[in-house]
This record gives structure tokens, sequence and C-alpha cells, in this order.
């Protein structure tokens, strides 16, 4: 949640704005957007590919996903596909690691690499004029990296380097440990990134084995946004990913082992839920928990992430503005195939601050929001998340979560109509129904919160 949003929010929930015109004009929805004429989508030999036309300039963004992310992996070989391309830059069957540097530097472009738990996302972001010459360099980087001994050393290294420097980070390193608390036993319990013990372990020989056998036309989803036309996307990827095999990769939303409650009744809480806290000295403490939410394609999903934000907005007023007990305090919503809400704050007053989270949970779900409010609430956040995502890469993201969790990329041109759909009883519906059994985890002075406290929502 953006300070913006929650300065907003915070508005409203200390009585800012009225019921009257108003609120009415401040809470004015923006319109639905007109049909998406300019996104296509087509099959190259087995690869799919999403297109959207976007003449406003001359930048390019390419994203591939490599479906999958962490599934079916474990703990010793979780993050190979993002080593390996890690290790990619350093030389290919084409390129000399210094002529990669050389050739892409020449282009103007720059070529990205972002581990995720459902994929890993490869692309490049370059201008219109060398869009074929800069899909070659990229190509190659995917289909034939020399992944030689000594570059995969020196990659390791410095991996692990990153990895190690999370613990360095207390907000990194109490997200890692909520993670892998609140998701035990599923794909999104793991660093998508890599662990200490897969980066140590992952040999030169098993990312030849990745490469020679994960690289399938059946795993990949290709998503441009830019001043390009179809003709020439088709010919690059023909000559290039269409040549792969087509492997029998079958892409599901919802990876085995992650449940998700997409009707019935609200949830009952049951037993008290674990908890992690673990002893830092520092200036303040840092709490993160979460709990799990519905899938994509649940009516509940779109209810849930309006929930978190109007929840945000009420900590906000609360441990922020009324009583100063932080800096940093959200309701955090986690976007994926399987949704999952949060609780997070730095404070030197744990027990106070969930004290008051745990009120503010508790009205949302027995209460209902002002409608006013909330399509106040809704239209702002609107406008900031289109801000967010108005870049050509990220343009390429909200369409590939629409088609890889909806299953169609034109579920993207209904997002703003289902979130203004919300009602007040819809908010109530989601927050009663997954705001409950949150995981915690802390770090910090662990003799300054009480365990049950953390162990009650």
């Amino acid at each position: 949640m953006t300070a913006r949003l929650a300065a907003i929010a915070c508005a409203l929930a200390l009585g800012a704005s009225s019921a009257g015109g108003g609120v009415a004009a401040a809470g004015a929805r923006p319109h639905a957007p007109p049909p998406d004429t300019l996104t296509t989508s087509f099959d190259v030999s087995g690869v799919r590919v999403i297109l959207r036309r976007n003449a406003a300039n001359d930048v390019v963004a390419v994203n591939l996903y490599l479906l999958g992310g962490t599934r079916g992996l474990t703990d010793s070989t979780v993050g190979i596909a993002p080593m390996m391309l890690w290790v990619s830059e350093r030389g290919t069957q084409h390129y000399s690691r210094e002529a990669l540097r050389l050739k892409t530097a020449e282009l103007g472009s720059s070529i990205v690499v972002e581990p995720q738990a459902d994929w890993t996302m490869f692309g490049f972001r370059g201008i219109r004029s060398t869009f074929d010459s800069t899909w070659m360099v990229f190509a190659d980087r995917l289909m034939h990296p020399t992944l030689d001994s000594a570059d995969v050393e020196l990659t390791r290294a410095q991996v692990a380097s990153g990895v190690s420097e999370r613990r360095d980070s207390p907000d990194d390193w109490v997200e890692y440990l909520a993670d892998s608390l609140a998701f035990a036993g599923t794909p999104y319990g793991v660093s998508a990134a890599g662990t200490e013990r897969s980066i140590a372990s992952i040999s030169a020989a098993e990312l030849r084995r990745f490469r020679d056998t994960a690289l399938v036309t059946s795993r990949m989803l290709v998503v441009v946004v830019g001043n390009v036309d179809s003709a020439q996307v088709a010919r690059d990827v023909q000559r290039t990913l269409g040549t792969l095999p087509a492997g029998g990769y079958k892409w599901t939303a919802i990876p085995a082992g992650v449940a998700s409650d997409t009707s019935g009744d609200p949830a009952v809480p049951g037993t008290p839920s674990p908890v992690v806290l673990e002893q830092r000295s520092l200036p303040t403490n840092y709490i993160l928990g979460y709990y799990n939410g519905p899938a994509a394609t649940s009516p509940d999903y779109q209810a849930l992430r309006v929930a978190t934000a109007v929840l945000s907005g009420r900590l906000f007023a609360e441990v922020r503005s009324r009583r100063n007990l932080t800096y940093a305090v959200e309701a955090p919503f986690l976007e994926r195939a399987v949704a999952a809400g949060g609780l997070y704050v730095t404070t030197v007053y744990p027990d106070s601050v969930l004290t008051i989270m745990r009120e503010q949970m508790r009205e949302l779900q027995h209460g209902l929001v002002d409608t006013d409010n909330l399509h106040v609430i809704v239209a702002q956040f609107l406008t900031e998340y289109f801000l967010n995502n108005e870049t050509n890469d990220q343009q390429a993201n909200f369409l590939a979560r629409a088609q890889l969790y909806r299953g169609d990329w034109r579920a993207a041109d209904d997002f703003a109509d289902e979130l203004k759909r919300v009602t007040p009883q819809d908010v109530q519906r989601a927050a009663r129904r997954y705001m409950h059994d949150v995981k915690f985890a802390y770090l910090g002075d662990t003799t300054h919160v009480s365990r049950a406290l953390l162990t009650s929502f």
C-alpha cells in the first residue's frame, strides 16, 4: 500500500469525509476502459505469445515466463532456473562474456531475471529499432548458455553473497521467516531465488541437464508490450524458441499443496497458529504474519484485495496517526495464483500494536464499511494500481497474471469493474472467511512481546 493511498484511507477512517456530496465527488469511480483492440494472442510453434501494441513510444518490453517456478523443486534444487540464467550472462554459444556486455550496451538494451514462486521471468527492455538484434542475444542466453564450470563458480559466489545478505536486512529476513512459516510444505514456502543450501549444491552438470530438459515450449509464455507488430514477433519466436521441443509440461494455476477456500460458509478459526520468534538487537521490532486467501478465480479474490486496503487504512489511522506507535504499518495482499493476506508493522511497542491490529481486524469482520468511503478507497486504489502498472514491463506482468491465473489475458480488462463491484458485504465476508489463523514471524527483542498474543489472531 503506497503512502498516498494510506493517507487517504487514514483520512476516511478518521472521519475527514462525510457521506454528503463532497464524498460522492471525491469518490467518483473511473470509467471502465474501452475494449482492448491493441492486444492479440497467437501460437508460434507451440509457444503462446501475447502482444500488446503500444505506439506511444519506441520502448519495447519482452517477458518470457518459464513456468513452474519453485514447483517440484527441493531445498537442494530451488533456484536452478534463475541460476542458469544468471550464469548465461558469462557466455553463450555465440557470444563471450565481453561480447555480451558490449553488444547489449551497443543496442541500448538490458536483460532481466526475476524469479517468482510460480515462474521465472526472463526478459529484456529495449527499443523498436534494435528489437530483432536484442531478441537474438536474449534467445541465445536462454537457449545456448555455455555454463562453464568456472563461470558457475563465480556466479555461485555472487548469488550466495546476496542470499546471505538477506539476514542483514530486517525487512527481508522477517519476510523470509514469515513465508517459510506460513506456507511451509508448498511452493510459496521456499525462496524462488534459491536457498543457501541450493546455491551451494547446484552443479554445472545439473544446470546443463536443466537447460537440456526444462527448456520446452509447453513451459513458456511470451508477453511483448511495445511498438512492434505481430509478424516481427512471430518471426523472431519461430527461428529461436520455436525450434525447441514441445515437452509435456502442464500448467495449473493452483500449485499442488496450496489450498484455497473459494466457497461455503466463513471458515472457523482453528487452534492457535504457530509463530517464529528470533532474538535480534535492533532499534525496533519487525512483525509480519500471513493467512491463506482464495484462488485468483474466486469471486472472493478482489473482495479480499479491497478488504486488505481498507484494513491498511484503518491500521495507518490507529497505529501511526492517532497513537504514533510506528512509522510503517500495513495489511499486505499477496497477488498470486492463490492469494494471501497479512499484517506488518515495525514498532517498539509490539503488544500494544498487536492488540490494536486484532481489534481492527475483528471490527472489519463484524461491521460494514461505509459505502461512499469504500468507493473512495477503490477509486484511489485503482488510480495507484494503474499508475504502478503503466510501464510496458508492468503491463506485460498484468497480462501474464490474467492469462496464467485466470486462463485468459482478457480478464485483465475486467479488473477495474470487478473492484468497483465489491460491496461492504463482500468486504465483511472476505474478512470473516480468510482473516484468521495468522502465522507470525517476529524479529527483535522477544522479551517485549507476548507469544499468546501472536497466536491469538
